[in-house]
């Protein structure tokens, strides 16, 4: 039988492409595109990616959602409460303009790991885990 290894984008579909790109780098800064064309860009997440497509044909997400993984949530949280994006749930979700549903999860507490070269590709050598993910990860066998 195969095996589910991970994930390595997923797509998102918003009303316009320049727009979306705009408020991805309002909260996020300059992004890294590994290309765009034919309506669509990809946001560089180092070894993983984000699609944006123009052309939202579904209507906002309620429970589907998806968890981005960032080095620093709370620093999320203030800069979407200076842009005055709403947040709700129990962590930190928000809706972009085009009804995607974003949780922000922290790198730092979280099972999900990036390689040491990653990590450096990424400008974030150096990034440590929390002791409780850190047990997670050795429950597992993933730590040492």
């Amino acid at each position: 039988m195969p095996k589910l290894v991970g994930i390595n984008h997923i797509a998102l579909e918003v009303g316009d492409l320049d727009e979306a790109l705009a408020f991805w780098e309002s909260i996020f800064g300059p992004l890294e595109l590994r290309g765009r064309g034919g309506g669509m860009a990809f946001v560089d997440l180092g070894d993983q990616f984000i699609a944006l497509s123009q052309g939202r044909s579904q209507p906002p997400d309620e429970a589907r959602h998806f968890g981005l993984v960032v080095d620093d949530k709370e620093a999320v949280r203030a800069r979407l409460q200076e842009l005055g994006v709403k947040t709700s749930g129990r962590g930190l979700d928000f809706h972009d303009p085009w009804g995607n549903q974003i949780q922000v999860v922290d790198y730092r507490e979280i099972q999900f790991t990036k390689t040491g070269e990653v990590l450096r590709a990424q400008g974030l050598a150096g990034l440590e885990k929390s002791d409780r993910a850190l047990e997670e990860l050795r429950s597992k066998g993933i730590a040492v």
